[in-house]
């Protein structure tokens, strides 16, 4: 069967539209590009209500503030020498642009800091770097970027000397990308060769990992714990001892950081059970009378907001890498080519991009830890130029917590 009968195939004709105008390699491209399509993601975009089906939702019990506090001591004693022992790296997933911010480079190149204006990735090996002297020894931090930021992002830290950090204990691997279909099911294209094309999702980590060939290396090293947290909190402790100490302490294969949600409809995803399974579910999929319910003191049933710091064992995430993550199906604006060959930027969402998130990891884990941190400590994300979640909400918990950079 051709290219063409095969796209004919799949109502994808279009995607052949300019293909008279390409070289011969722009060609192979695209036909590589279309052979290893999963094209399962052009039928689930039928369904995008489908959030791969929820079973029966129940509260979670979390490791409290001051259950946290009266066990301090033996929890950082835990994890310092976890740390210490080589048994413990970090995973920073950076993949993500700053157009949001008003940038057009990597998010964790924005100047956010308040008063110096250092970067994102600044203020995070800031912090590693204080574990490293806490603990003896540098983590290994390994950084997802994408197909679209993964050179300047590497440039960036070899121009600022990898912020004081030892540069052999620093490894950038490149997360998969997804196809971007239209709301009846068309492929885009950004190029007259190319596919329009988007990271899929923070959930595709591990595998990229593997791809890349890191997680043998990780293997071998001997680490038995990753700890991986999102470039956008710039108030995240990456490899906290106290955190990898209480999750080792209580013998589950995961821990979560989580805040207390303000309000019922506080739009953060909540760590609750389903099914019996440790298992995060968006706020969107709460129904109001859960999103209400309170406990006899008054508190909300449904109250462990995630941040995106989980504490993974390898070992685990081994043996369920074979698992195949549900994809979500997220409207976005994308740019695209139309008829004529020109470039559209769209004002309004015009796409759906196929995404994997790391939430659904959670339950494949089997058990997990949800360990309560102050939010005014360690939950700063940094979302939008202004407003809730902004550059200038962050920069006031920088503030707020003695960080003048």
């Amino acid at each position: 069967m051709t290219l063409e009968e095969f796209l004919h195939e799949q109502h994808q004709e279009h995607v052949l539209r300019f293909y008279d105008e390409l070289s011969g390699r722009q060609k192979e491209l695209l036909a590589q590009s279309l052979r290893t399509l999963d094209w399962s993601l052009a039928e689930l975009r039928r369904h995008p209500e489908d959030l791969s089906g929820r079973g029966e939702i129940a509260p979670i019990g979390e490791m409290g503030l001051r259950e946290i506090q009266s066990h301090r001591n033996m929890f950082f004693t835990l994890g310092r020498d976890a740390i210490s022992a080589g048994k413990v790296g970090a995973v920073l997933l950076a993949g993500g642009q700053g157009t949001r911010l008003g940038i057009s480079a990597p998010k964790g190149m924005y100047p956010i800091g308040p008063w110096m204006g250092k970067s994102i990735f600044e203020l995070h090996i800031a912090n590693l770097l204080l574990v490293a002297k806490v603990c003896g020894k540098a983590v290994p931090l390994y950084i997802m970027t994408s197909e679209k930021n993964d050179a300047e992002t590497k440039n960036f830290f070899r121009t600022h000397n990898y912020f004081g950090y030892p540069k052999e204990e620093i490894f950038f691997f490149t997360q998969e990308m997804a196809p971007c279909f239209d709301f009846e099911g068309k492929l885009l294209l950004e190029e007259k060769g190319k596919l329009a094309t988007s990271p899929d999702g923070n959930g595709g980590w591990y595998g990229s990992l593997m791809r890349c060939g890191l997680a043998d290396s990780i293997e071998r090293r001997g680490i038995e714990w990753l700890n991986v947290v999102s470039v956008d909190n710039v108030l995240q402790r990456i490899a906290d001892p106290v955190f990898v100490g209480a999750t080792i302490a209580s013998g589950v294969n995961c821990g979560a950081k989580v805040v207390r949600k303000t309000s019922p409809d506080e739009k953060v995803g909540v760590l609750c059970l389903e099914n019996g399974l440790p298992s995060v579910i968006e706020y969107y999929e709460l129904s109001e009378e859960m999103a209400n319910a309170r406990n006899d003191r008054g508190e909300l049933l449904y109250s462990c907001g995630v941040i995106l710091n989980y504490l993974f064992r390898t070992d685990r995430l081994r043996a369920v890498s074979m698992r195949k993550l549900p994809v979500h199906l997220v409207k976005k604006k994308v740019p695209y080519l139309n008829e004529e060959g020109v470039l559209v930027t769209p004002e309004e969402p015009n796409a759906y991009k196929c995404e994997t998130l790391i939430l659904d990891m959670v339950k494949l884990m089997g058990d997990c830890l949800p360990f309560e941190v102050v939010r005014e400590q360690e939950f700063a994300p940094v979302k939008n130029r202004t407003g809730i979640d902004s550059v200038d909400t962050a920069r006031e918990l920088l503030l707020l917590n003695g960080v003048y950079a």
